[in-house]
């Protein structure tokens, strides 16, 4: 079940959006700045999901999500990546590092809340 998400996005705007979005929803987020926070709090804090945006300075999406998939920790954890690419070679790159799925940018509020409520699901399976 998830109830606790982290999520990254170097957008002050988005994180705003997308913290109030999953705290109605009734999820516990925190959020993170760019990758490198992200990672920071992931290794320091246990995360149902991880919801990331690619492109941020410093440690992008996919990047980061090397990083978690190789902590034991995070190895079946889902991680969604927001992204304003929609290209198959960037879905393939995603999926080829472990990427659970991603949401394309410009975010709507009601498909996120779906989508965790949806995934909340699948990992009490």
């Amino acid at each position: 079940m998830i109830k606790h998400i982290l999520a990254i996005d170097d957008s002050a705007a988005m994180r705003q959006i997308i913290l109030a979005t999953l705290a109605t929803a009734g999820y516990e987020v925190t959020v993170a700045s760019d990758g490198d926070e992200g990672l920071e709090w992931a290794l320091a804090e246990r995360f149902d999901l991880v919801l990331t945006d690619q492109h941020m300075p410093g440690r992008s999406g996919l990047d980061l999500i090397v990083a978690l998939r190789a902590n034991h920790a995070y190895r079946a954890t889902p991680i969604l990546v927001l992204t304003t690419e929609d290209g198959e070679p960037f879905k393939e790159a995603a999926r080829s590092v472990g990427a659970t799925g991603w949401i394309e940018k410009p975010l709507d509020p009601d498909l996120l809340t779906e989508l965790v409520a949806a995934l909340s699901e699948d990992t009490q399976h």
